[in-house]
């Protein structure tokens, strides 16, 4: 795999370079954010970044899925702010759908904040790093190369629970539930499926997808129909009780590599979550999902777009919010007036 993120950081380096073709065939971006928007203030920026995130997937590859969905959980709730990096005693991250974040996505984040201000101190904000190293983290797994239009600002503040939970879809939701949550954002049932196809890298555990296993009443064994008898019963090795701390992988063709296997799992019913089957089983999504599992470059071009969306929701801009210090915590001369607990810093972040 090192050598392999090696090989791929002198072809991705020739494409910054080309943004200019790339870019003009993308959606403008939102007003406020620009393709360039660090080319004098931090031309180094990308360069930075993807070096970074080359030094830790070269030896992790797994933390590429953790980077893409601390992405995802930022953008959907109050919008892509970089809310959830704030590490408080009743943060974003204390939330039941965040506790599983992974710690090690977050000090990469904090680690690349710090190499960016030693370069270009004040200047750059943690949502910005955040999507770079999404971006970055599903290039170097295998998936698209894609400009960001960059720009954002960071928030003062986190979301309340409510919040949080009212806008992370659940893994138990049928594409009724997941499109009421990512309706109201702009994001259409082809959205949906493409974003879903995040899950193609990644990991679980068992109390995400246990109710497709096990009576909720009972805990009693109770297979989902939805799910095939070989899978499950492998899967029933893993998580031998309905109460089973463990983990499993989320795509079981190649687990490690952004590609669209993940649909060829949906067409055989062989995924783990409610939100994941139901995607194949649903009418109104079923033939997106059919499309992007015999056309990789198709779910590539459409995982583009809705990456594009999805990461300029809400996004705080021009003097709006703050550029973050420490990712982890406001700024001592803002927090004071928003929310004292967002500044808390935590030792366990620091590098």
């Amino acid at each position: 795999m090192a050598k392999f993120i090696t090989a791929l950081a002198s072809v991705v380096l020739c494409v910054f370079v080309m943004y200019g073709g790339a870019v003009n065939s993308l959606p403008t971006p939102v007003a406020g954010l620009s393709w360039t928007f660090y080319s004098s203030s931090c031309p180094s920026l990308e360069t930075i970044v993807w070096q970074r995130m080359g030094a830790y997937l070269s030896a992790d590859i797994t933390q590429a899925a953790g980077l893409l969905r601390l992405h995802f959980h930022d953008c959907f709730v109050q919008g892509c702010d970089g809310s959830v990096l704030l590490n408080a005693t009743s943060g974003e991250q204390t939330a039941p759908p965040n506790l599983s974040l992974r710690a090690e996505a977050l000090k990469i984040i904090n680690d690349i904040k710090q190499n960016v201000e030693a370069a270009c101190s004040g200047t750059v904000s943690c949502a910005d790093i955040a999507a770079l190293a999404a971006r970055d983290s599903v290039v170097m797994a295998g998936g698209p190369f894609y400009p960001i239009p960059l720009g954002r600002r960071d928030s003062l503040s986190f979301a309340n629970l409510s919040t949080v939970l009212a806008n992370l879809p659940s893994p138990t939701f049928n594409v009724t539930g997941l499109i009421n949550v990512l309706g109201p954002k702009g994001l259409n049932f082809t959205d949906l499926v493409a974003l879903s196809g995040g899950h193609t890298i990644g990991r679980s555990n068992c109390s995400s997808f246990d109710n497709r296993l096990y009576n909720s009443t009972s805990g009693v064994q109770m297979r989902d129909s939805t799910m095939d008898q070989s899978f499950a019963k492998n899967l029933y090795l893993t998580c031998p009780t309905s109460t089973t701390v463990n983990t499993t992988k989320l795509d079981i063709r190649t687990p490690n590599v952004f590609d669209n296997k993940y649909y060829v799992d949906l067409l055989n019913r062989q995924t783990l979550f409610t939100s994941d089957q139901s995607l194949y089983t649903d009418t109104r999504t079923r033939d997106i999902v059919t499309n992007f599992a015999v056309n990789q470059t198709l779910f590539f071009e459409q995982f583009v777009l809705s990456m594009l969306k999805m990461g300029q929701l809400d996004v705080l801009r021009g003097s709006e919010g703050e550029i973050r210090k420490n990712c982890w915590a406001s700024n001592p001369s803002t927090y004071s007036i928003m929310n004292p607990e967002a500044s808390q810093e935590s030792t366990s972040y620091s590098m």
